[in-house]
């Protein structure tokens, strides 16, 4: 299997290469084109920019005019200023939310639509509903590579222990709810979490459980709004009743309850797509040395969906694609650049290149790629795997609810899952503050 799949991806590289091969015969040689992005100085994929850069450019005889730079304020307020001193960049890797509002407002870069009616298989990759679109129009102009998401982490070992399958992308809180009573009977605790120490994971969820994909990152007005949000911290006290955390979720800090998780001793786990790094450095012998990986160990990890409730299906999830490849209109109207600017843009954003630049975490592809799995360790593996079946990433409500409103459902946990402050008392306090501020 492991030879088929690379045989696969050297067939794909193979094709790419053709396909670049052939554009470049429709260019005109030597095209150069202006490109900025945020891969330069720390940036992870900073050096994965460059080599991608370089084969673009040997293949096709173009040459790439690199103003890449760190993502700050001041990138920010470059880019902004080359579009209004005409200064334009032919193709930009930049943010798609408010950032991008001046430029397009100004009609400074074209929307994906635009180009697939010239070239139709362009980002014909990608699961359109996962690309986001401007806040400005609702359009979509940038073609996005990579972001985060937020899913549930299993211990199999522990659900075969208990006689439980691995949820899949149908899994519906109810039959979450039985999976934790069989995982509790058998011994072990079903969910590692800390609610006295980070409960923003079970948050986030279990209010998306109780709303909708459309409406999630709207914040109530009042209580009488807060239907949702009142919900969500019910049912968490309600998981916190029937034993389904450990016995010092209270007490414990996030370390402690998923060094549970690793042991074996608690079977479900929600994280960012950044704890697939974590999981395998726990399964070094030396954390910071990624040749220590014990392999049989990882392998008993996988990942996939939370469980889904009412409107929210299991495979819509908390995530976000915050970055994406646009092109100017600049070089859209420029006959030479705009084969070029097509071309780079395909070529950056190929399943294989997306595979290489986002690894294990948020994409819009439609489907998981083919990958050397010597290049990833098997959860970054199954990751991707997870990712090609979600169906919407919404953005995590509680970094717009953010500072004092959320004491008394963040810091307050520990009593409204006891008792001791109604789910409504908590919600109502929290959100009296954020529309006072």
């Amino acid at each position: 299997m492991e030879m088929k799949k690379k045989l696969s991806c050297m067939a794909a590289g193979v094709m790419v290469l053709t396909m670049l091969a052939g554009a470049a015969t429709v260019q005109a040689e030597g095209v150069e084109l202006n490109v900025t992005t945020t891969f330069a100085g720390e940036d992870g994929n900073a050096q994965n920019f460059k080599n991608a850069v370089a084969a673009w450019e040997e293949t096709t005889g173009n040459k790439v005019n690199d103003a890449s730079a760190t993502s700050d304020e001041t990138f920010k307020a470059r880019v902004e200023m080359d579009f209004q001193t005409g200064a334009d960049p032919d193709v930009l890797f930049f943010f798609n939310g408010a950032d991008a509002n001046s430029f397009i407002e100004a009609g400074k870069v074209v929307s994906i639509d635009t180009i697939r009616e010239t070239y139709p298989e362009y980002a014909a990759n990608m699961n359109d509903e996962l690309i986001p679109a401007s806040i400005v129009d609702g359009i979509r102009y940038a073609v996005p590579v990579n972001g985060f998401w937020e899913a549930m982490f299993v211990n199999t070992e522990v659900l075969e222990a208990a006689g439980v399958e691995v949820p899949g992308a149908d899994y519906t809180w109810d039959a979450f709810l039985e999976d934790c009573q069989k995982i509790k009977d058998a011994g072990y605790s079903p969910i590692a979490a800390a609610l006295g120490n980070i409960p923003h994971y079970w948050w986030e969820y279990c209010i998306f459980n109780n709303g909708d994909v459309v409406n999630h990152l709207t914040i109530p007005a009042s209580i009488d709004e807060a239907g949702a949000w009142v919900s969500g911290m019910e049912d968490i006290k309600a998981l916190y009743e029937a034993g389904y955390f450990p016995e010092n979720t209270l007490s414990a800090t996030d370390d402690e309850t998923f060094a549970a998780f690793i042991e074996g001793k608690a079977a479900f786990l929600i994280d960012g797509s950044w704890k697939v790094g974590g999981i395998a450095g726990a399964c070094q012998s030396d954390p910071e040395d990624a040749s220590t990986l014990d392999t049989e160990k990882l392998d008993k990890f996988t990942v996939t969906y939370v469980p889904g409730k009412g409107e929210r299906k299991a495979t819509d999830l908390i995530g976000g694609l915050s970055m994406g490849y646009y092109i100017s209109t600049a070089a859209w109207e420029d006959e030479a650049k705009r084969e070029a600017a097509v071309s780079f843009v395909e070529y950056m954003t190929s399943d294989e290149m997306v595979a290489e630049f986002a690894q294990h975490t948020a994409s819009a592809l439609k489907a998981a790629p083919e990958v050397d799995e010597a290049a990833f360790n098997s959860l970054q593996v199954k990751a991707m795997e997870m990712m090609s079946g979600v169906t919407s990433l919404t953005g995590a409500v509680q970094d717009l609810f953010n500072g004092e409103c959320r004491v008394s459902t963040f810091d307050g946990m520990p009593q409204i899952v006891t008792g001791e402050v109604t789910a409504e008392d908590a919600v109502a306090e929290g959100l009296a503050i954020y529309n006072e501020q």
